[in-house]
């Protein structure tokens, strides 16, 4: 049987496959640590559990508007008001099945056959293909290492044209844990507003900011940007949500609409019993977010200095998220490896430390290390790659 074209061309996630490779492993009884899912490690805070299950008890489990409950839209509301200064309109906003799924209804809402989406690499691996399978054009810049793999406004002034529709800001950066500061974003955002491109601004790790930095949301900036900007935002990291798959997006009324609409006729709502346990996060204190973070921002520094001490790594050290994103170049060719999947493949077969390759984000001399796992496991990680490292050394 013949598959679609829009199917065929779709590249498969390189996180999820390296983390079913170290799932595999370990139920063949390897002792593997697995450095490559993107989320918590922690559960889900209790309360946010019992307001989910009271939900159902109470006999919340049937439809809610294909766009989100009412009620949490106000709490999403509020949020925006509380954390940016932000007003929207609940018309204004949708609550979807997650993050990527605003993401991918945004684009299909957004985009007519061939329109183009600027991309900064390294990118998350899913932009490229939803901005194809909405028939979408993928245009990639190539930010600089020396640069804390930040875009700069010239090179996204150089990457536009007559098709270009949208431009794609991930602060703090999944893969890189680099975060946009109000002064970049605000040249960036000019950029758009000259030349009338919408602000796709992925907010998604906004919670996990370390060493005092300030997440700026580009909406921020002014009304006129806020016009310009869709927000792209959810539970899954700030509260250790991702199974739970609710997320949201917050932007112009038609386009919101536009991905209701479409909602209506795919998904339809998001899990109703999902909805109450993301309105109880948005209602309730955030002590447990906090910890969260905390915890994070400790296993960071410790990590971070671990890496560095290790002989063929260099590092851009992060700002927020989870995630170290080290280039190993000098280790691969010290090790005689054709390229960074050859390495990562070998380390995890070796030592069986699974790490993401830097391929599948537009960053071929990278590998990306999640610290959502324990510090200890982290720095047993760090061990084994040093080990390995030294081993294949020539």
């Amino acid at each position: 049987m013949n598959i679609s074209k829009r199917v065929e061309q779709i590249t498969p996630s390189s996180t999820l496959a390296i983390t079913a490779k170290a799932k595999q492993l370990k139920q063949e009884g390897h002792d593997v640590i697995g450095l490559g899912a993107g989320e918590p490690d922690f559960n889900t805070p209790s309360y946010i559990i019992e307001a989910a299950y009271k939900s159902m008890l109470e006999g919340h489990t049937k439809y809610t508007p294909a766009g989100g409950m009412q009620s949490l839209k106000e709490a999403i509301q509020q949020k925006l008001q509380n954390d940016q200064q932000l007003s929207y309109s609940t018309d204004e906003l949708i609550v979807t099945a997650g993050a990527k799924h605003a993401l991918s209804l945004l684009f299909q809402a957004l985009l007519n056959e061939g329109d183009k989406v600027v991309i900064p690499a390294p990118y998350w691996v899913s932009y490229p293909e939803q901005v194809k399978v909405a028939g979408g054009v993928p245009v990639i810049v190539e930010s600089k290492e020396e640069n804390e793999f930040k875009v700069t406004p010239e090179q996204l002034e150089a990457s536009i044209d007559e098709r270009t529709k949208a431009f794609i800001l991930n602060s703090p950066s999944n893969p890189t844990g680099v975060v946009y500061s109000k002064e970049e974003i605000k040249a960036l955002a000019e950029i758009c507003l000259k030349h009338d491109i919408v602000i796709v601004s992925d907010e998604i790790y906004e919670k996990l900011m370390y060493q005092s930095t300030v997440h700026v949301s580009p909406a921020q900036l002014s009304e006129q940007v806020r016009n310009q900007t869709v927000i792209i935002n959810g539970v899954s990291k700030s509260h250790s949500m991702t199974g739970w798959r609710i997320g949201f997006a917050a932007g112009n009324q038609a386009l919101i609409k536009g991905m209701s609409n479409l909602a209506s006729h795919t998904t339809s709502n998001p899990a109703v019993m999902a909805q109450y346990g993301a309105l109880a996060a948005y209602q309730e204190n955030d002590d447990a977010v906090e910890e969260m973070r905390q915890s994070f921002e400790g296993r960071l520094e410790k990590s971070f200095e671990r890496l560095q001490q290790i002989d063929g790594v260099e590092c851009v050290k992060p700002q927020g998220a989870f995630y170290l994103f080290p280039n190993v170049r000098k280790a691969v060719e010290s090790g005689g490896f054709t390229d960074v999947d050859e390495w990562a493949k070998t380390l995890l077969e070796e030592e069986k430390v699974a790490v993401v390759p830097g391929s599948g984000f537009g960053a071929p001399d990278n590998v990306r290390l999640s610290y959502a796992t324990s510090l200890e496991q982290v720095e047993a990680a760090l061990d084994r790659i040093e080990r390995f490292i030294q081993k294949h050394k020539k």
